[in-house]
C-alpha cells in the first residue's frame, strides 16, 4: 500500500483506461442490481405488500427511476467523478446534503452487503438440501436460519472482497460469466412459466389503482426502488472507463434491462404461484418456483442462478462503495485510509478490505433477527427509504444545475430539470409517507421486522449518523469540501484499471 496521490502519469493513465468500456460497466451495474436475487426474493417480499400487482408496481417505480437515471447521466457527462451524487449534490445544493448522499450510500451499501451475505448463505444451504445434505457435524442445516445463512455467506463475502481488491477488470470478467448463466436460466424458466403456469393471466396485474391501500402503494414503490437500486454503480467506476459517456450508456442499458426482467419475472411468478405462495416463501421463493416447473436436477438451476447472482452482487456492492469512500477521502471528509492505493493493483485496496470487514460485522449484528425472512424485510425497507433520499437529492442537484436550459431550450429543460424534479418529489413524498405510516403503526419499539418503530429506526439511524460524521468532517478534519461544496477534480487523482 502507499499513501501517494491516486494516479499515474497522464499517458499511462489514458492507456490503462482503454481496457474498460460499456460492457464492463453493464456487467458491474447489472451484478449490483442483481435481477435474479431481486426476482427470487424481492418479488415475494413485495407481493406480501401489494398482492398480485407486481407488474404494476414495477412499472410505476420505473417512472421516477427513469428520471433519476437521466439526472445521473447528464451530471456524469459534465462532471464524471467516482463520488457522483456526493460531489454533484455538494456542488449544486449544499455540502451537508452532498455529504449525506455519500454517507447514506455507504450505510445502505453495507446494509445491502450484510443482507446479501445471508441470502448467499441461504442459497448455498438450499442447494445442499437439494443435493441431499441436510445435516453436517450433527447440525441440521436450515436455509431459513439467519445464523447459519450468515455464517456461510461471510466466507463468500471474504472471498469476493479479496477478488475486488485486484480491480474492476477482474471483477467484470467474473461477473460477465455469472450474468450469462443467470440470465439464460432466468429467461428460460420465466419464459416457460408464462406459457405453462396454471393461474390465468389478468390485466388487473398491471393496474396500480387495484393495489390495496396508499400505504401498500408507498411501501411497494420503495421496495421496487430497492430492486432497481444498483444501476448507478456504472457511474461509480466512471474514472476507470475509457470514456465517461460509457458509464452513462452502461447505466441506462442496465436500467432498461432490469425493467424487462422484472416484468417477465413478475408475470411468470404470478402465472405459476398463488398470492399465498408468493408471499410465503421469502428467501426460498425462486427454489419453490423452480420445483413447480421442473423435476430435479433441472429444478435446481434457478437456485444455482440465485447463488451466482448473490455472489456477483456482493462483489459489485463492495467495488462502488470503496470508490465512493475514496472520493470522500481525497476531500478529507473521511479518513485517509480510504484513499490508500495498492501499488500493485492501482485500486483503493485498503478501503475495499475495510468495506468487507465492516459488512461482515454488520452481518453478524443482524443475528438479533433470527428468521431470515424478517431480516430481509427489515433491511429492504430501511435501504429503500435511504436510497430514495439519495436518489431524490441527486435529481434535485441536476434540476438546479441545468435550470438555465428552461430559458434556452425548453425541450432539453423539461428532460433535464422538470423530470428529475418530479422524480425527486415522488420519492421524497413516498419515503416521508412510509416513514409516517411506520411511526403510526406501533406504540412501542420491538426488535421485530413487523414493528413499525423498528423499521423506522433503521433508516433514521443511518441518516442521523451522517450528520454526526459530517460535523466531525467539517469542524475536526476541517475539510475544504464544506467551504466550497466542490469535490476533488476527477482528472487530478484517478483510478486506474490494471491491464491484463
Amino acid at each position: 500500500m502507499t499513501d501517494k496521490p491516486y494516479g499515474v502519469d497522464p499517458p499511462l493513465k489514458q492507456e490503462l483506461r482503454k481496457s474498460l468500456g460499456v460492457l464492463d460497466g453493464v456487467a458491474v451495474a447489472a451484478s449490483s442490481t442483481a435481477a435474479t436475487t431481486s426476482i427470487g426474493i424481492g418479488l415475494g417480499v413485495t407481493a406480501a405488500v401489494v398482492g398480485l400487482h407486481l407488474p404494476a408496481i414495477m412499472l410505476l417505480a420505473f417512472l421516477p427511476i427513469l428520471g433519476i437515471a437521466g439526472a445521473f447521466s447528464r451530471l456524469n457527462k459534465v462532471e464524471p467523478n467516482a463520488g457522483n451524487g456526493y460531489v454533484w449534490v455538494g456542488r449544486s445544493l449544499n455540502p451537508w446534503l452532498g455529504f449525506m448522499v455519500g454517507w447514506v450510500n455507504l450505510t445502505a451499501s453495507i446494509a445491502f452487503l450484510a443482507y446479501t451475505t445471508a441470502v448467499t448463505g441461504s442459497s448455498i444451504l438450499q442447494l445442499a438440501g437439494e443435493a441431499g445434505l441436510h445435516r453436517l457435524a450433527g447440525l441440521t442445516l436450515d436455509p431459513g436460519s439467519t445464523a447459519q445463512s450468515t455464517a456461510v455467506g461471510i466466507g463468500i463475502l471474504i472471498a469476493v472482497t479479496l477478488t475486488a481488491v485486484t480491480g474492476i477488470r477482474t471483477a467484470a470478467r467474473l461477473q460477465s460469466g455469472l450474468l450469462i448463466f443467470e440470465y439464460v436460466v432466468l429467461l428460460g424458466f420465466c419464459g416457460y412459466g408464462i406459457v405453462a403456469g396454471q393461474h390465468d393471466f389478468s390485466l388487473s396485474w398491471f393496474n396500480p389503482f387495484a393495489i390495496p391501500s396508499v400505504s401498500a402503494l408507498a411501501q411497494g414503490m420503495l421496495l421496487s426502488v430497492f430492486c432497481y437500486w444498483g444501476f448507478e454503480v456504472a457511474f461509480s467506476v466512471n474514472e476507470e472507463v475509457r470514456d465517461p459517456r460509457d458509464a452513462s450508456r452502461a447505466g441506462m442499458i442496465t436500467l432498461v434491462t432490469m425493467l424487462g426482467l422484472f416484468l417477465l419475472g413478475s408475470v411468470a411468478f404470478q402465472r405459476v404461484l398463488s398470492e399465498q405462495e408468493l408471499a410465503g416463501h421469502g428467501a426460498e421463493g425462486l427454489a419453490y418456483f423452480g420445483d413447480r416447473l421442473a423435476a430435479q436436477p433441472l429444478a435446481a438451476l434457478p437456485l444455482v442462478a440465485l447463488m451466482f447472482s448473490a455472489v456477483a452482487s456482493l462483489q459489485a456492492g463492495v467495488i462502488p462503495t470503496a470508490r465512493g469512500m475514496f472520493a470522500m477521502s481525497r476531500d478529507r471528509t473521511v479518513g485517509p485510509v480510504w484513499s490508500r492505493i495498492s501499488a500493485r493493483y492501482g485500486t483503493p485496496a485498503a478501503g475495499t478490505l475495510l468495506i468487507g470487514a465492516i459488512s461482515t460485522a454488520v452481518a453478524a449484528l443482524a443475528l438479533v433477527i433470527p428468521r431470515l425472512a424478517d431480516m430481509i424485510l427489515a433491511t429492504v425497507n430501511a435501504v429503500g427509504i435511504v436510497v430514495a433520499l439519495s436518489y431524490a437529492l441527486t435529481a434535485l442537484a441536476a434540476a438546479v444545475r441545468f435550470r438555465s436550459l428552461l430559458r434556452t431550450d425548453l425541450g432539453q429543460g423539461v428532460r433535464a430539470v422538470v423530470l428529475p424534479a418530479l422524480s425527486a418529489a415522488a420519492l421524497l413524498g413516498l419515503g416521508g409517507y412510509l416513514g409516517w405510516s411506520f411511526y403510526d403503526s406501533a406504540d412501542r419499539l420491538e426488535l421485530r421486522a413487523d414493528n413499525g418503530w423498528f423499521l423506522l429506526l433503521m433508516p433514521l439511524a443511518m441518516i442521523a449518523s451522517g450528520f454526526v460524521a459530517a460535523a466531525y468532517a467539517k469542524w475536526v478534519r476541517r475539510s475544504p469540501y464544506f467551504r466550497t461544496g466542490d469535490g476533488t477534480d476527477a482528472d487530478a487523482p484517478q483510478l486506474i484499471a490494471t491491464p491484463n
